[in-house]
């Protein structure tokens, strides 16, 4: 299917570096107005010519530096240009500027930079965590430039006493899952890793088109950036790190538990459908909790990813694949473990894998996790929806996501297809009286112009983006009327994971408003918002997402992170009021949702979920 993609919080490998830095152009009085920034898709495209192949920008300084002065000049003059008040976007653009601060050996700007990003992050940890080891590294003088680290660069004792007390300064019940996350990323991060991606993910377009884009521009120049003068740090700040967290055993309080509604005694509950649009159910696994028909057979429409008509409620796996899933949830749980600090034998093996991987196996073993990912995805989901309610009865709508490193091209035509799966999909939940359907999956505008990109589609980045733009309205509009054709379904988005506003991304269907959606963020199990969780006026509440346990398919329970949980613990909340008063509208249910949501303890921006006020709520209407 086009665009679209799970909302799972799988370990980010390589992410740019981050950053921020204040637009010093055009701010006398006589300077022209800038120009409106609406939406990400009002930035101009930028393209640059590309002499051989990617990974020479590696390699090759003079090559490497001649694209940062491109690039630079661009951005600079774009934030003379346009008015981008996006905390998102500023970043994404300054950090790339930060990349290039450190390639150019700027130590005064790169910390210049660092110091700014903070002013831009809402996230209390974010604020404190970004640019941790940088900061360290540029201000203890004993190493005063980055052209002094080598292939065998290890940080000095003064180095690793000044990390060490930056770290044990922060809160730690702040900070505590950003320091894990940092840890994780460098112990699985490696050279062959990064250039395997490389060839793997941007090569292809490069040698058919020649070109990159601003974007791919910009991340290329970050992974040298990290590859000459972050990589070698790596066993200095995993020891480090590794320290913080065995000092802190403690974990944060739960608040879940007591706004838990379980409704595992209650009588008098009337049966309630529950959409579950997704990758597929293992439908076995929660007997009692399946909506089946006449026939017995449960209730079940299922779309190939050329939303062709198939059948089966859990995605195929090839009997070759077969063979593979054991190692291939022991490669997920290591990701997991890791990201979460835990010192688990598959933790270990995920670090001496990606440490050693050759470059010619990064990309089936990259894809393996995206596919055991989307495999396992639809069944955890399933399980945080009907927990608590022996009412709730699963109708599966299974999409096929795609799971390669290069996506299929993106058409018109099968957008257009995409289009007539969502109104069947629909007419099907619908036709089983479904009350209210998680979705947890997303996409995007850019997401378009990207795939077109890794296929080497397109003359130029702007030429792509009239494409992709005609591609993504017809989704677009054709997903928004088939949400509207149903209003007696409450549907229940993820919002998505990128720290970014839906809004202003025009992620669907998080961005949508409509009165029978809502859309949900994700805090953690002391309702913090997590650092990856997207945002914006249209996510209205949050709900834990943050290492929340369910069943994959076979029974194993893991704890999966990421705004794909947060979702289904509000649909499971709909379905609750649903099972008690089903004379409730999706409207009702909504507003008791919203309504019974009440101000984080660290945050009163986030409204987080609580069903027993929600509860509380119902019972005082059903009183008058």
């Amino acid at each position: 299917m086009t665009n679209f993609r799970l909302l799972l919080l799988l370990p980010l490998l390589l992410l740019p570096l981050a950053s921020c830095k204040k637009n010093e152009a055009a701010t006398s009085a006589q300077a022209p107005a800038k120009k409106a920034v609406h939406t990400l898709d009002d930035l101009p495209r930028h393209t640059y010519p590309l002499d051989g192949k990617a990974v020479s920008l590696f390699d090759s300084a003079p090559k490497a530096n001649a694209l940062a002065d491109a690039v630079q000049k661009d951005i600079e003059a774009d934030l003379a240009t346009y008015d981008v008040e996006d905390t998102t976007t500023l970043k994404k653009l300054k950090g790339t500027l930060l990349a290039i601060a450190i390639l150019k050996d700027d130590t005064e700007t790169a910390l210049r930079l660092i110091r700014e990003i903070r002013d831009l992050e809402t996230k209390p940890s974010a604020k404190l965590v970004t640019g941790l080891v940088s900061e360290t590294r540029l201000t203890v003088g004993q190493v005063s430039s980055y052209s002094q680290m080598g292939p065998n660069f290890s940080l000095s004792a003064a180095f690793r006493e000044a990390l060490a007390a930056k770290v044990a300064a922060m809160p730690w019940n702040v900070v505590q899952a950003e320091v894990k996350d940092l840890k994780g990323s460098f112990e699985i991060r490696s050279e062959n890793l990064i250039r395997g991606v490389v060839e793997s993910e941007i090569e292809p377009a490069v040698a058919k088109t020649h070109t990159l884009s601003a974007d791919t521009a910009a991340r290329l120049l970050s992974l040298r950036a990290f590859l000459l003068y972050s990589l070698p740090l790596k066993a200095d700040v995993v020891a480090v790190l590794s320290d913080a967290v065995a000092k802190h055993q403690t974990k944060k309080p739960d608040i879940w538990a007591a706004r838990n509604l379980d409704l595992s005694r209650e009588k008098n509950l009337v049966p309630v459908p529950v959409g579950i649009w997704d990758s597929g159910v293992d439908l076995p696994l929660y007997k009692g909790n399946v909506e089946t028909g006449g026939d017995n057979a449960p209730a079940v429409i299922a779309f190939d990813l050329h939303s062709n008509l198939v059948t089966g409620p859990l995605f195929p796996i090839a009997p070759a694949d077969q063979k593979r899933l054991p190692e291939m949830k022991n490669q997920i749980k290591g990701f997991l473990d890791l990201r979460a600090a835990v010192d688990s034998p598959e933790a270990t093996e995920v670090k001496k894998k990606t440490s050693s991987i050759p470059q010619d196996q990064v990309k089936p073993y990259l894809e393996d996790l995206e596919l055991f990912g989307n495999y396992a995805h639809g069944t955890h989901v399933a399980g945080i929806a009907v927990a608590g309610n022996p009412a709730a009865r699963l109708v599966v709508g299974r999409i096929t996501f795609d799971y390669h490193m290069i996506p299929e091209v993106p058409t018109v035509e099968q957008a257009v297809k995409d289009v007539e799966s969502y109104k069947q999909t629909v007419a099907f939940f619908r036709a089983r009286r479904v009350r209210v359907v998680n979705m947890s999956w997303g996409g995007d505008l850019r997401s378009i112009e990207d795939a077109l990109e890794a296929n080497g589609v397109g003359k130029d980045a702007a030429d792509r983006a009239k494409t992709a733009r005609k591609i993504f309205d017809i989704g677009r509009d054709g997903l928004l009327d088939a949400l509207r054709s149903a209003p007696d379904i409450l549907f229940v988005t993820a919002a998505g994971n990128s720290d970014n506003d839906v809004a202003f991304d025009e992620v669907i269907p998080s961005s949508f408003i409509l009165p029978n959606l809502i859309t949900v963020g994700a805090v953690d199990q002391a309702g913090d918002e997590t650092s990856f969780t997207s945002f914006g006026k249209n996510v209205s509440v949050y709900a834990d997402g943050f290492e929340v346990k369910s069943k994959i398919p076979g029974g194993t329970v893991m704890p999966f992170s990421g705004t794909s949980m947060a979702s289904p613990n509000v649909a499971n909340l709909a379905a609750k009021l649903f099972a008690l008063d089903p004379a409730l509208s999706p409207l009702d249910a909504a507003a008791l949702i919203r309504d019974g949501a009440d101000p984080s303890p660290s945050d009163s921006r986030i409204l987080l979920m609580n069903p027993a006020r929600s509860f509380a709520l119902l019972k005082a209407r059903h009183q008058k």
